[in-house]
This record gives C-alpha cells, sequence and structure tokens, in this order.
C-alpha cells in the first residue's frame, strides 16, 4: 500500500502528522485483518472441500485431522493454491487439546470468526440391536461431544473480538430416523440439539450458530459403506427426490454461505442441502 499526506481522510488539523498516523492505522487494519475459519476434520470429503471454499474466499484457513501425514499433504496442497493455512493436529474427542487449537489459532492470526465442526464419525451400520455398545460412544464422543467443545472453546475467543459465525455438521439422520444408523441418527439429533440451544444463549452477542444437513454426499465414509456392501450407490441416489448423490462442493458452498456475512438474521437453524430429501 502507498499514501500520502495529501489523500488520506482529514481528522483533526488537515495535513497534520496525527491524521496521517491516523488513517494509516485505520487503512492498513481495513486491508490485512483477513478472517479466520477454523475447520475440524479436513482432510478429505466435506472438510477438504469447505477448506478450498473457504479459501477461496480470502480466509486464513486453519484445520485439523487426526493423521499427521494427511494434514501436512493437503497445507502442501494449499499452499500451492495460494491459500494461507496452518494445520494442527488434533483428535476432536480430546477438550484440552480442543481447546489448545483454539488458542493457537487466535494467537497466529488474531482472531477467530468461523468456526466448521466437520469431524464426524460412523459406525456400524447395523440395526439397533446388533449395535456395539463401544461404536455408540465413539460416535457421541466424536460427533456430539467433539461439537460441544469446539463451539464452547470458539464461542470464548469470539466474544472477545466481537462475534463471529459456527456451522455445525448435522445430517438428514439429525432431522428423520433412517435404516440401519440409529445410533448415528441419535448423535446427529444431538448436534442440532446443541445448535439451536447455543444459538438462544448467544443470539444477542454477535454470534450466529447454525448447522447445515447434508443428504447422501460422496465421501469416503458413505463410499465405505458402499464398498462392502450395505448399500449400492443406485439405491443412495434413489432416495433423493433428485435422484443423485451430492458432492463435497456443494455441501461447501452452504457452510461458507452460513458462515458468510450475507445471512446475518439466520441463526439457530438447518440448511437442508440435501436433493430435496427433507422435503418428502
Amino acid at each position: 500500500m502507498t499514501c500520502s499526506q495529501n489523500n488520506f481522510e482529514p481528522l483533526g488539523k488537515i495535513g497534520s502528522p496525527l491524521a496521517y498516523e491516523f488513517w494509516v492505522i485505520k487503512h492498513s487494519k481495513r486491508i490485512t485483518m483477513k478472517k479466520t475459519v477454523l475447520i475440524t476434520g479436513a482432510t478429505t470429503g466435506i472438510g477438504k472441500a469447505t477448506a478450498f471454499a473457504f479459501g477461496n474466499k480470502g480466509y486464513n484457513v486453519v484445520f485439523t485431522s487426526r493423521n499427521q501425514a494427511k494434514g501436512e499433504a493437503f497445507s502442501k496442497e494449499l499452499s500451492e493454491k495460494g491459500i494461507e493455512n496452518s494445520f494442527l493436529e488434533l483428535d476432536v474427542t480430546n477438550e484440552e487439546a480442543v481447546k489448545t487449537v483454539v488458542e493457537k489459532a487466535v494467537a497466529k492470526y488474531g482472531k477467530l470468526d468461523a468456526l466448521v465442526n466437520n469431524a464426524g464419525v460412523a459406525l456400524g451400520s447395523v440395526l439397533m440391536a446388533d449395535a456395539t455398545t463401544e461404536n455408540l460412544k465413539q460416535m457421541l464422543d466424536t460427533n456430539v461431544m467433539g461439537v460441544f467443545y469446539g463451539m464452547k472453546y470458539a464461542i470464548r475467543e469470539m466474544l472477545k473480538t466481537g462475534g463471529g459465525a459456527i456451522v455445525n455438521l448435522a445430517s438428514i439422520a439429525g432431522h428423520n430416523g433412517l435404516l440401519y444408523t440409529a445410533q448415528y441418527c441419535a448423535s446427529k439429533h444431538a448436534v442440532v440439539g446443541l445448535t439451536k440451544g447455543a444459538a438462544i444463549d448467544y443470539a444477542t452477542m454477535g454470534i450466529r450458530i447454525n448447522a447445515i444437513a447434508p443428504g447422501a454426499t460422496k465421501t469416503d465414509i458413505l463410499q465405505s459403506s458402499i464398498d462392502i456392501g450395505t448399500y449400492s450407490e443406485e439405491s443412495i441416489a434413489a432416495i433423493h427426490p433428485m435422484k443423485r448423490m451430492g458432492t463435497p462442493k456443494e455441501i461447501a458452498n452452504g457452510i461458507v454461505f452460513l458462515a458468510s456475512d450475507d445471512c446475518p438474521f439466520m441463526t439457530g437453524t438447518t440448511l437442508f442441502v440435501d436433493g430435496g430429501y427433507n422435503a418428502q
């Protein structure tokens, strides 16, 4: 940025050194303070597409994964695209680790404008009585407690800087019952409940909290179910009125919208990106 004392906005006496100093401070902050997003579980599928979507909008992208090698490789991929990013290894079931990640993101970039609670697991596609207790506990720890921890510590930081936006990954399974997914449905219904309750808590404090409910999306999680024969791609596509599966990029675009300044009056709701599934 170049400027002279002849083109600043007058403050105090025109042309004074003090006025010039105020102009430089004001306009340099306006130019350099990019927004920052933290995305959990962002090395595959929806999380990866979301990192690219925010990066292409000019955000600093802080992302996490349990897999260090994948995280470092994806960080390099983002950097090659000109996207400012930081990778932090994280297991979202560890509350202290989540707190540390949020603090590190703020320490590096000055503030946290958006959080995307994307990390999640789907285990044991079986009838409920055939499910293992351990699988249910693991899904609750990751899909529910992980979201709770992320919201808890992100909100504390956002309150210090005037607010922010949080997007939680729910699912059509968070609003409906689906075959062989009772345990997963329970975890995603809980995400919707956390979203609504927290949105009410912070509605007057500059923090918007929404959820997104993807329909069946071509992610690694779903592909694994297809590979072992639990479902076929054709049968999954058929449950949607649009007769196809969604793509990670389509879900990512919805997430960026929810976190953006384009919907300032939207909080406590779920955005369905589901090919019409929930309209049936």
